[in-house]
């Protein structure tokens, strides 16, 4: 796991926040072993084969994670929003993250690459 990663989700304000940041990368991890992680536009990335398989993104009221190669995916109705080629779910204060529907998703993504 990348230091700048951590670093990241130790400075997110609100401690909800963090913890969902926390929780969604070990997601990330859980999918993908042998996933990549960096900062980049502020924001933790994670890449598998030089590709993006994620990204973790916090605003004022909400956390936001986005699954990338997502095109070929069932997902959830009325969860997840954008692009067929990325979708991305927000979580606000209070919501719980689905951890195995969220691995399950990212590992069919990300399994071909």
């Amino acid at each position: 796991m990348s230091q700048e990663v951590t670093e990241f989700i130790e400075k997110v304000k609100e401690p909800w926040q963090a913890g969902l940041c926390h929780d969604l990368r070990q997601v990330v991890h859980n999918a993908i072993p042998d996933v990549q992680e960096r900062i980049q536009y502020n924001k933790p990335h994670f890449l598998k084969n030089k590709k993006y398989a994620a990204v973790i993104s916090t605003s004022k009221d909400a956390v936001s994670f986005t699954i990338f190669n997502a095109a070929g995916l069932e997902l959830p109705e009325g969860l997840f929003d954008g692009p067929p080629e990325r979708k991305t779910i927000k979580f606000r204060n209070g919501h719980q993250i689905e951890g195995g529907m969220l691995t399950a998703l990212v590992k069919q993504a990300f399994s071909t690459l």
